[in-house]
């Protein structure tokens, strides 16, 4: 019994380490690739990645949060996923087809008052749910991997969404290549966040993303439903032969990871400051590092907000190394870099869960 009870805590530590070496290892690209571009600025340009966020004080916390919150959401999408066995790589697609469905109903229902906002945020949310849902119902009912349908929505999605807003005289900004400004009223509500993080564009999308991590690590962990998603995840057969209706989960489960990606499009585009839709043959970032931030948070819902913070802390603080001769473009390449690496924590994980597993089956075989 003793055994049993310690096996979870320690499974949890190698969690953990894999991804602090993942994080190491990111840090230590980045320095190698400032050492190249300008030696004598390196260890002062390395110091602003760490400690850059904090810059402007309170202003630089805000706008930690502001960067977080899109990924928290679509890295919240992605975990999920990979709890119930599925591997969401339609989170891209179905973040724009959020922030579509955000836009649509922030430009053309203005009479909506004050629940204007929450009715465009519910829009996103819907839209995303669906775009998730067809990757679910192929998989469930005519078992279609999911990677390769999620990656045909990704562009079906790009597509459809730059061509609804160009086609729609409603939508589209006849003077610039991009959507209108949603109204006033669609604005998220800053909740005491301006005044607490004066200057910063954080709103209160960041609380809507903490409450979403909190739902869905209850749904998980101490519900009916998110056990038996989970039990699917683990063997769809098993579950099958259980009495779990595991297609049901299935869609279920792709329905809810669509629903959150899709938020965090809404939320992009419902923060302010003249927020609209550029038209072009882009994928939305957010998404696929949505992905690096649940693999660095090992897929667990608060792993996933302390990564999702951690890769907009280093966002936050890479602006400032334009002070030490360094590119914008330097920034992105050292950020991507670090979200790079933290793929490998999960490779990092199983290679030390084999290599345990081995030494625990010698160690028996000793005994014997």
């Amino acid at each position: 019994m003793a055994e049993k009870k310690s096996a979870k805590p320690k499974k949890s530590k190698v969690g953990l380490l894999s991804s602090i070496f993942a994080v190491v290892i990111g840090l230590l690209v980045g320095f190698i690739i400032l050492l190249i571009c300008n030696p004598a600025q390196a260890v002062p340009g390395f110091l602003t990645i760490l400690t850059g966020s904090f810059t402007h004080g309170m202003r630089g916390v805000g706008q930690i949060f502001y960067y977080a919150t899109p990924i928290i959401l679509t890295g919240l999408s992605v975990g999920f996923a990979f709890k119930t066995g599925l591997f969401n790589i339609g989170a891209p697609g179905q973040f724009m087809v959020g922030s579509l469905g955000a836009v649509a109903i922030g430009i053309a229902c203005e009479g909506l008052g004050p629940v204007h906002w929450l009715i465009a945020l519910l829009g996103g949310m819907a839209m995303g749910a669906v775009w998730g849902a067809v990757p679910g119902i192929l998989k469930a009912h005519f078992n279609v991997n999911e990677v390769i349908s999620s990656i045909m929505m990704n562009y079906i999605g790009m597509y459809m969404t730059n061509w609804t807003v160009k086609s729609s005289t409603v939508l589209f900004n006849t003077l610039r290549n991009e959507s209108k400004n949603v109204a006033v009223t669609a604005n998220l509500p800053k909740a005491g966040l301006d005044v607490l993080f004066p200057g910063s564009s954080v709103n209160s999308g960041f609380i809507i993303a903490v409450v979403a991590v909190i739902l869905i690590w209850v749904l998980l962990y101490k519900t009916k439903l998110g056990y038996e998603l989970q039990a699917c995840g683990f063997n769809r057969f098993a579950s099958k032969y259980a009495g779990i209706n595991e297609k049901r989960n299935i869609m279920m489960a792709m329905v809810i990871a669509g629903a959150l990606s899709g938020l965090a499009g809404a939320i992009v585009m419902l923060a302010g400051s003249g927020s609209h839709i550029t038209v072009k043959d882009v994928i939305a970032s957010e998404g696929f590092t949505g992905i690096a931030v649940a693999l660095l948070g090992l897929s667990h819902p608060f792993g996933v907000l302390f990564a999702g913070m951690f890769i907009a802390y280093l966002t936050a603080g890479g602006f400032y190394l334009q002070l030490f001769q360094f590119s914008t473009e330097i920034i992105d390449i050292i950020v991507a870099v670090i979200i790079y690496f933290s793929a490998f924590a999960l490779f990092v994980k199983l290679l030390i869960d084999k290599l345990s597993k081995k030494k625990e089956i010698s160690k028996e075989g000793g005994e014997k």
